[in-house]
């Protein structure tokens, strides 16, 4: 396409295995002191921020002050994404359902929300990668002790309070979107219930057992929401399912852990897609997509214990996996799933 592409990576592990992807690789910290230099020097047209995760698209808003351009989805689609208040408006507006919510800025406030709310409550700060300090609460004690926590170690932070659904499916849907067209590449179905955090639940491709009524639901929705954050890209939407009624957890317009497991297990270069179409160079409607999977593939969270043997082991909101890999099966009746399956609800920990 006549581009020169630049990757600002410091990972060499996943530099090593896709040594050929980029013409050029800046081994250096994402932060934004080390990627102003860089654009000082390369002078690019434009940055992709939504192929380098959380950590990415953090640097979006320096971006957008300082007049860089942002290839795909803009900084205020992403920061509207990421502002639980302003997203929960725009369900409100689609009519789309999620679980009650409220913003504290003191363990005073968070005390009052939790009274709207109820219990069980999933806190969170705001703006934190991999789950950070996320926790599921049961009373008001548990609720006190943990904000203080929060704002120990991350003053100044927002602290985001969602009733929790106990019981519930959770699942997620990546999909590419030009703006006005979308095509969802993925629906994946979580094996452990909704709190543990997806980068640690074992997931399945496509949903083992969502009746036709959810998927459709998912579908929907998936759609209207990347529509309208005016979506030039990818985006990963993640949703909890209870008595058949589907909730939005969040939406993320970027590319998630999951887009490259679905561009494996169909064999589909869905990034690739999604570049052309956030460099404005192609729409959906240009490309045949053929996935060509038969029976399922399995994400299968990899964890470090061995090397950090102080971790706890109990999983929860938190993020504990340090990588993941992919498991093909032909049906539901293998071993395999079979055994991960009956054990769904055995590591779930608040």
């Amino acid at each position: 396409m006549g581009y020169e592409t630049i990757m600002i990576n410091c990972n060499p592990e996943t530099v090593s295995t896709d040594f050929d992807i980029a013409d050029k690789l800046y081994f250096e910290p994402v932060f934004w002191e080390h990627l102003w230099d860089i654009i000082q020097h390369e002078k690019p047209e434009g940055v992709i921020v939504q192929l380098g995760g959380q950590t990415a698209l953090k640097l979006a808003q320096k971006l957008q002050k300082y007049g860089i351009k942002i290839m795909g989805t803009s900084f205020e689609a992403l920061d509207l994404a990421e502002d639980r208040g302003s997203f929960s408006s725009l369900l409100k507006e689609l009519n789309i359902p999620y679980p009650e919510f409220g913003v504290a800025t003191d363990a005073d406030e968070a005390l009052e929300v939790s009274k709207t709310i109820g219990f069980p409550l999933l806190v969170r700060p705001s703006y934190v990668l991999g789950g950070q300090s996320m926790k599921i609460v049961i009373n008001e004690k548990e609720l006190e002790n943990h904000i203080i926590d929060i704002w120990k170690h991350l003053p100044e932070n927002k602290v985001l309070l969602d009733h929790f659904l106990d019981g519930a499916i959770e699942a997620e849907a990546d999909a590419i979107c030009d703006g006005e067209d979308v095509y969802i590449i993925g629906i994946m179905q979580h094996i452990e219930p909704a709190g543990i955090h997806s980068g640690d639940s074992y997931a399945v491709l496509p949903p083992y057992n969502l009746g036709d009524f959810v998927i459709k639901q998912i579908e929907n929705y998936t759609k209207r929401i990347a529509v309208a954050l005016k979506t030039i890209g990818l985006i990963n939407i993640q949703f909890a399912i209870k008595n058949d009624k589907v909730y939005i957890i969040e939406a993320n317009p970027r590319a998630s852990r999951t887009v490259p497991f679905i561009c494996k297990a169909y064999d589909e270069p869905y990034v690739n897609y999604a570049t052309k179409i956030m460099l404005g160079e192609k729409k959906v409607r240009d490309f045949n997509f053929n996935p060509t999977k038969k029976g399922y593939a399995i994400k299968v969270p990899v964890f470090s214990y061995s090397k950090f043997p102080e971790v706890k082991k109990e999983l929860g909101p938190e993020m504990k996996s340090t990588g993941e890999a992919i498991y093909f099966i032909d049906d539901l009746m293998d071993d395999y799933f079979l055994n991960i399956y009956s054990e769904r609800n055995l590591y779930l920990s608040r």
